[in-house]
């Protein structure tokens, strides 16, 4: 008999016409479901008009119905693993599955989907060429206040998934380690009928949602600002430059622009390092 093949499916995170072809047609050729909610994805399934075994999978018993699922695969089935909503493993229960079945051998197939990482990191105009997924923060302790540390000196934007009962305290401990200016985007209730996202700072987020902030929330934080340079490091490095074959005026520009400093400091003291007298 041919070993199965597991289906890593991303279901939609709100908007139920996100649904792509390939999830239908994916759902309706297998012969189980493993799902984190058996309720949501019972009703997914029937909108889609498809009638398959749904067998729970959440972090309470990941480790024992992942052994489920791979001994499934071993004899032959075809198995799909969905989340509440987006991607399986990824701030949801899933990696286990995947691990045990990639260590077997067993072929792992991914049917891509929706994003709440990839769609607040479009709509924050943060940046996206580079940016960090933390998705939620440790509740308490000293690991909570390590990755709060980090994320204060990240130098990427920083996406985070929040609770609505926790935005409260995590937003007042990323101000108080941030800085209350720091600017960050608040994306609520993606692809749902009431999206909402905004961009300020973090003091402001906090004076703008408040304790009252409902629904699902995603949470980019801007980089870190660079880190304050003196003119007598800027001119070091101006003359690092000019010792390498830079011209003066060259070295004093960009070393000016990379620390924030003035370009006329910098240029005056390399030529007064070319004065004889």
């Amino acid at each position: 008999m041919s070993d199965g093949i597991l289906y890593v499916c991303a279901t939609p995170i709100g908007n139920l016409g996100d649904i792509s072809q390939r999830l239908a047609d994916t759902l309706a050729s297998v012969d189980a479901v493993y799902a984190e909610d058996t309720r949501r994805t019972a009703k997914l399934l029937s909108h889609l008009g498809i009638a398959k075994p749904v067998v729970s999978l959440f972090s309470g018993n990941e480790m024992e119905r992942s052994e489920r699922l791979v001994g499934e695969l071993e004899a032959g089935r075809r198995v799909a693993l969905v989340s509440d909503a987006g991607t399986p493993g990824v701030s949801d229960p899933g990696a286990t599955a995947v691990a045990m079945a990639l260590e077997r051998g067993l072929p792992v197939r991914v049917v891509p989907g929706p994003s709440a990482v990839t769609a607040a990191i479009a709509l924050s105009g943060l940046g996206g060429d580079r940016f960090v997924f933390e998705g939620f923060l440790p509740r308490r302790g000293g690991e909570r206040e390590r990755r709060l540390a980090a994320l204060s000196d990240e130098e990427r934007p920083v996406v985070l998934f929040v609770t609505p009962h926790r935005f409260v305290q995590d937003l007042s401990d990323l101000a108080r380690v941030c800085g209350p200016n720091r600017r960050v985007a608040i994306a609520r209730e993606l692809t749902k009928l009431h999206e909402e996202v905004w961009s300020g700072s973090l003091g402001d987020g906090l004076d703008r949602f408040g304790d009252q902030v409902k629904g699902e929330l995603t949470v980019v934080v801007a980089p870190a600002p660079p880190a304050a340079v003196s003119d007598t490091d800027a001119i070091e490095e101006a003359r690092r430059m000019v010792a390498e074959g830079m011209t003066i005026s060259e070295a004093a520009r960009i070393s000016a622009r990379t620390g924030g400093v003035s370009r006329r400091v910098v240029y005056q003291a390399l030529i007064g390092d070319q004065d004889p007298s």
